[in-house]
């Protein structure tokens, strides 16, 4: 049977794509060690969605092993050897804020963490697919320097600006801010490409927007959409930081993204790097995507507006998904942003019901 090894399989994307690849029939093994305890407290813990997954899959087998453990993930890798069809990398510390607290752990997971699932492929599985999912912070603050036109409830580009329909790959990654997470992310992105480059391995690079979706364990930190979601359902006090709140994010759906990967895994092209995200069709400024949690909870958030932006944050990120499209013309979007709010929130209001029956 072939095998699809999934690495952070407990998080929003490693979940989906376990989901994804185990309903295709293949045999899934994830990788997580639930890191994302001691990155985000509680909020950020994953457990749940690990016991749902060996829940509902019987094909799907967990390794709670770190990625930085050169000979136990050499191991894994060895085990399964040329079943190994595809490996799909989306392990990782994902906090622009929570990484400048801890450079050295941030890089050693983001980075070191990668070259060590590169590693093993090429050394038990060079035929397999590797997709690691980057970020759209390698391009640190560069998009900051746009020509941006500021509106009622939103920061938007200059008409007929060339990234109006959003930003392509053509945008540089160096003299920049990337923050540290974006530069530990970075160098991730550039080792993939060039085990690709230089290796010859299928390597892809997915560089994505918000990534969201019900699966999501958003926490203060990290998680956009799906903590705003919490904060609307639970009474939380949320808070903005900056740029008035018009900052704007494309967001992309788990299930959209792991159907690109899917795509690219059936067709792949080694080294390719693809800016991947809601682009035109899903996105939304912070002060919108309030007004649409008010409107889904029919009350007002509880937030605070803190003048001060995070430093290299972007005003404005729109992605540009023309490249990957014009390669895979089969794959479209499935989930907009009014729907993708509405999953996250109904199941936030699915996890409060049944915190409280458990209590009760």
């Amino acid at each position: 049977m072939s095998v699809v090894i999934v690495t952070g399989s407990c998080g929003l994307i490693g979940s989906e794509t376990v989901s994804f690849f185990a309903a295709k029939g293949f045999e899934v093994a994830g990788i997580d060690n639930n890191m994302r305890l001691k990155f985000f407290g509680p909020d950020g813990s994953t457990d749940w969605n690990r016991k749902r997954l060996k829940k509902n899959f019987r094909n799907y087998r967990h390794y709670s092993l770190d990625i930085r453990n050169q000979p136990k993930i050499d191991s894994l890798f060895k085990k399964y050897g040329k079943d190994i069809a595809l490996v799909v990398h989306a392990a990782a510390q994902p906090s622009h804020d929570w990484a400048a607290g801890n450079p050295s752990l941030d890089f050693g997971v983001n980075a070191q963490g990668t070259l060590v699932m590169l590693e093993a492929l090429r050394k038990f599985a060079p035929g397999a697919v590797f997709i690691f999912t980057s970020t759209n912070k390698v391009y640190g603050d560069t998009p900051n320097c746009l020509p941006l036109v500021e509106q009622e409830k939103r920061f938007e580009i200059a008409p007929g600006h060339k990234y109006e329909k959003g930003i392509d790959e053509s945008m540089s990654i160096d003299q920049s801010l990337h923050s540290v997470f974006g530069a530990s992310k970075a160098a991730a992105d550039i080792m993939t490409q060039e085990y690709g480059r230089y290796f010859g391995l299928k390597t892809g690079v997915f560089r994505g927007g918000c990534l969201t979706g019900p699966a999501h364990s958003g926490a203060r930190l990290h998680g956009f959409l799906s903590y705003l979601v919490k904060c609307a359902v639970t009474g939380r006090k949320y808070v903005v930081y900056g740029y008035k709140g018009k900052q704007v994010r494309d967001n992309i759906h788990s299930f959209d993204l792991v159907n690109a990967f899917y795509h690219y895994f059936q067709n792949p092209r080694c080294g390719e790097v693809y800016n991947i995200g809601g682009g035109r069709f899903a996105n939304v400024s912070m002060l919108e995507a309030i007004g649409m949690c008010e409107k889904l909870s029919g009350r007002k958030l509880d937030y605070d507006y803190v003048e001060a932006n995070r430093s290299g944050d972007h005003i404005w990120w729109i992605s540009d998904v023309s490249k990957f499209k014009s390669h895979y013309p089969g794959w479209g979007y499935k989930y907009g942003m009014e729907e993708m709010m509405r999953q996250i929130y109904e199941y936030q209001l699915s996890a409060i019901s049944c915190q409280s029956s458990a209590i009760s």
